[in-house]
């Protein structure tokens, strides 16, 4: 397993379904989620011939998971200039989060006819809607699996079989045995020849690409210190209320996935992890182990299973460290940002929040702007149309690109703070990708029916993390 942060787009050997996502038409609210993988079809084994999907050169897409991260992605799909692309299926579990998707997809690109050709029998509802919606492709196409990462998995695999290049949102796993499976999944897509970008569009920022290049080459220095910040009040679906009683367990779970653990990772996996990710970027490495703590406050009638604060202490190979911290509080000090310390000097990753990064070097530490030794102009292109670029550009190009293995690699660094901040204990990186704790075991052949993955207690609350007293709760 290659441990380099830095293969951003290697091609690396190494609903349908409940459909939910976060996002707006940029990248946030949106519910994602989906399901189950099927048996190996005839294309499995065959590599993706350098062809275009149909003679017309168009790539034709599939969104699975249609809440507003899936919306947006699609949105940006469809603005792709180097190759024509079209909207062909959608697959959910939620009916309403479908139309609402459609609707507002088709209002977008009203003045382009044909750009969302999606007529009432391409899109699908329910558990096993995603390979529906995937059978309408042919190989070479493109599937946007943008559903809770619970789900991940199956989908992918289905993805594969079916010769499908795939974009998928980050977090990629939340476990250990997830994180091998996909892992797996990511050398078999790379047999096909198929490109498969994952959503952390932090590093197809170009600004934050040269700001990686000057860090390489020693502009302020050796790195000796990192440090992150994302501290907001409460975020999407992290904090809920107790379910009603005419609500069907799995899907309030799944439309509500960023409170639940076994569906998103928790607002933890789900919110940090790119601050995490070009932090480990920035440094070339991810870290071994991490050292962490977190509580809940205010909690009122919320029965989610997060935390509300956190507090990780990231430890490198060589003994550099990187502290995270994260908070979801209501009053207090906002802040979303990542520095860099160096021997000679300081470098900004992200100022505030995602785009525009606004990266910029100084030396020493204080950012004083007579220490100011570089800042990348002004305005930046958005990092998350940037990632599409890149992605159809590869399929055009057939040049190697697969994100996946990096996805799985940031989604468990991640996921080693947000367990060791629940447990109370330290974890490495090995303990996390060899652990053997399933958050969903079954998650293939999950249905509305149930049992969901994690059941309420009596009074209607949820199990929440015990650091110290539960040590094997992640």
């Amino acid at each position: 397993m290659n441990n380099t942060p830095n293969s951003v787009s290697s091609a690396a050997p190494a609903s349908v379904l409940p459909v939910v996502s976060t996002g707006a038409l940029n990248r946030r609210d949106f519910l994602r989620t989906a399901g189950r993988t099927a048996a190996a079809s005839s294309l499995a084994g065959v590599t993706i011939p350098h062809v275009f999907a149909a003679e017309d050169n168009t790539l034709q897409i599939a969104l699975i998971g249609t809440g507003g991260r899936g919306t947006g992605a699609a949105d940006q799909a469809l603005g792709q200039t180097s190759l024509p692309t079209k909207l062909v299926a959608m697959a959910d579990v939620f009916e309403h989060k479908l139309n609402e998707s459609y609707s507002g997809l088709s209002n977008q690109w009203k003045t382009t006819p044909g750009k969302v050709d999606v007529p009432e029998d391409r899109r699908f509802l329910g558990f096993d809607a995603y390979k529906q919606a995937l059978d309408v492709l042919k190989a070479g196409d493109i599937a946007i699996l943008t559903t809770p990462l619970a789900f991940r998995a199956p989908m992918f695999e289905y993805a594969i079989n079916k010769g499908l290049h795939v974009f998928m949102e980050k977090p990629v796993t939340a476990d250990g045995p997830s994180s091998r499976r996909m892992l797996e999944l990511a050398k078999k897509a790379d047999e096909k020849n198929l490109k498969c970008g994952v959503g952390l569009m932090v590093r197809h920022c170009r600004g934050r690409q040269e700001l990686h290049k000057r860090i390489q080459d020693g502009e302020i220095g050796e790195i000796n210190f990192m440090r992150s910040y994302r501290m907001h009040g409460p975020v999407a679906s992290a904090f809920s209320v107790r379910k009603p009683a005419d609500k069907n367990e799995v899907l309030y779970q799944i439309e509500r996935f960023h409170s639940f653990l076994w569906a998103s990772g928790g607002l933890f996996s789900d919110f940090y992890i790119h601050f995490i990710d070009e932090c480990c970027w920035m440094k070339n490495a991810w870290p071994v182990r991490a050292h962490a703590l977190g509580g809940r406050h205010y909690r009122g009638d919320y029965i989610d299973q997060n935390f509300d604060s956190y507090a990780v202490e990231y430890t490198f190979a060589d003994g550099t460290v990187f502290q995270f911290n994260g908070r979801t509080m209501i009053g207090a000090k906002d802040q979303s940002a990542s520095y860099v310390h160096g021997t000679k000097g300081l470098g900004i990753v992200s100022t505030s929040g995602h785009t525009p990064g606004r990266c910029r070097t100084y030396s020493g530490w204080n950012m004083a702007r007579d220490k100011q030794l570089w800042a990348y102009p002004q305005p930046e292109a958005n990092p998350y149309e940037l990632e599409w670029q890149d992605l159809i550009d590869a399929i055009k190009n057939n040049t190697p690109f697969n994100e996946v293995q990096r996805g799985v690699e940031a989604s468990l660094v991640t996921s080693m703070g947000r367990m060791a901040a629940h447990i109370g204990q330290d974890v490495t990186y090995e303990q996390m990708l060899n652990s053997t704790h399933d958050f969903a075991p079954g998650i293939d052949t999950l249905t509305e029916k149930g049992p969901a993955p994690v059941m309420p207690n009596a009074d209607g609350s949820y199990p929440v993390p015990e650091p110290g007293k539960k040590k094997t709760e992640y």
